[in-house]
């Protein structure tokens, strides 16, 4: 039995960031189930009404919110410890010396001044336009992490961009490598022949990680936001981009990664790339497309590099699946939408919350007596919710009651290492994978450089009965496989 405890703050304030680790810091209490710490801005009460939290009324946007679901019968001590975490937090303080310089109210003073660089905006969807159009107005290329930015807002902000000649990566912008430099959830590679322009945050994550494991690195992954090569936006951040790796004479191989594109925008950048110096590898998901492991492997032949065998690591004790639908959890929605494409082809139609075709849409609950597939980072399921690359809470429920579905025959997962990921994926998920009874395939899309140790990752994954795959593609496969019985 659990038992809820919600607690206005009032004159309180710290930003989102900020309020998202305390959430984590005040989850991990003994006796605390689930924990919001968030500011009452209408959005952020609306996702405590969807966990179940009533939240009193009158609040306002200025008061901070202190939401927790707990065990009953340690609930008093919880909320104790829950209390003197968040106060301890709220009013620690870093000293302040006689160098510390004032921090700037706006993007527009930041940005004066100074002449270079690149101008890195994370703010309410809402807002981000106003923030990143500053940067575009002093002449610098902008990377706009926010999400839910209106469409109307992306096409007024790349128009903008494009008259002056500067690059807007994103909305919604997770994965950039400048100059080796890597921004967001970018894994750790060595700098090399390979320029990528990705309108996918995690497709450019899987092709970084491929070409690593080949010993091919990349110097440049710009991304543009994955709605760039929508029909309403029509490529404008990807021409740019294409532009500026095609100027670099350190680019031998431009690879363009994107969900499908809209027919006219794909064959309008298709004859753009192709007036390009620098040869362009189209990595265009899609019905009858090549995945992205085959994109990576055509990658390699172009460069003269032999295409290695993709890692596969198997558990000490295979688990048989005893029949059922397959279930994919992911955090990727690239490598979702990937999943969905390669398991259609066995399976049929795929139900999820960014299906192939509208007609397959998964319901709130986000089941199905069906093959399901969902992307835990899409808008609709982060917004006020730290994403699942850093946060895994919301997937980590997701799977358990999944697991304990009669009708689930087979689990498929995606985990993402690099900077900005969890520090320690296997930590939390490895434990719950060993609870499973069905059999479990995780795409691990890393590097050996990647702070979270892949190997580290990938050994704890396997110890607790999964089967390990570096090519989402390939796990994919595998777990189609599983569940039509197939044996190895």
């Amino acid at each position: 039995m659990s038992r809820h405890h919600v607690e206005v703050r009032r004159g309180a304030y710290a930003d989102s960031v900020a309020l998202l680790q305390l959430s984590r810091t005040v989850q991990d209490i003994p006796g605390v189930e689930t924990a919001q710490v968030a500011m009452a801005t209408p959005l952020n009460l609306e996702v405590l009404a969807q966990m179940g939290f009533a939240v009193p009324s009158g609040v306002t946007a200025q008061e901070m919110v202190v939401a927790l679901r707990l065990a009953d019968d340690t609930a008093d001590a919880a909320i104790a410890d829950a209390e003197e975490a968040i106060t301890t937090a709220l009013t620690s303080r870093t000293p302040s010396t006689a160098e510390d310089v004032a921090s700037h109210r706006t993007t527009a003073t930041a940005l004066r001044g100074t002449t270079d660089g690149v101008v890195l905006v994370s703010v309410p969807g809402a807002s981000a336009l106003v923030e990143a159009m500053d940067a575009v107005d002093a002449g610098r290329d902008v990377m706009v992490f926010s999400d839910n930015v209106p469409v109307a807002h992306e096409v007024a902000l790349k128009r903008a961009a494009a008259e002056r000649d500067v690059l807007v990566m994103g909305p919604d912008c997770g994965t950039a490598i400048v100059g080796g430099l890597g921004l967001g959830f970018a894994n750790a590679t060595t700098p090399g022949p390979v320029g990528i322009v990705a309108a996918s945050g995690t497709g450019c994550q899987q092709l970084l990680c491929l070409l690593d494991h080949a010993g091919v690195g990349v110097t440049h992954a710009l991304g543009v936001g994955g709605r760039d090569l929508t029909a309403a936006v029509g490529g404008i951040s990807t021409r740019t981009a294409l532009a500026r790796l095609d100027a670099d004479d350190s680019v031998e191989l431009i690879v363009l990664v994107s969900k499908p594109p809209a027919a006219d925008v794909a064959a309008d950048i298709e004859a753009y790339a192709a007036g390009l110096a620098t040869p362009v590898e189209l990595a265009f998901l899609g019905p009858g497309r090549p995945d992205l492991t085959a994109a990576a492997e055509a990658v390699l032949r172009r460069l003269g590099t032999a295409v290695p065998t993709w890692p596969a690591h198997l558990p000490a004790a295979p688990r048989p699946s005893g029949g059922g639908h397959l279930r994919g959890l992911f955090v990727g929605g690239t490598l979702c939408h990937e999943a969905m494409l390669v398991a259609t082809a066995g399976l049929g139609p795929i139900r999820s919350n960014i299906p192939l075709s509208p007609g397959l849409t998964l319901g709130p609950d986000l089941t199905a007596d069906a093959p399901t597939m969902v992307d835990y980072g899409d808008d609709a399921l982060t917004a006020g919710r730290p994403h699942p690359m850093i946060d895994p809470t919301l997937r980590l429920e997701h799977l358990a009651r999944a697991a304990a579905d009669a009708s689930t025959g087979v689990l498929l997962l995606d985990v993402v290492l690099g900077h900005g990921a969890e520090p320690d994926p296997a930590v939390l998920l490895a434990p719950a994978l060993a609870a499973i009874t069905q059999p479990v395939v995780v795409a691990v899309v890393g590097t050996a450089h990647d702070p979270q140790d892949l190997d580290r990752q990938v050994r704890a994954l396997v110890g607790a009965g999964a089967e390990v795959h570096l090519s989402n593609a390939a796990a994919t496969r595998r777990a189609v496989a599983l569940t039509l019985g197939e044996s190895a």
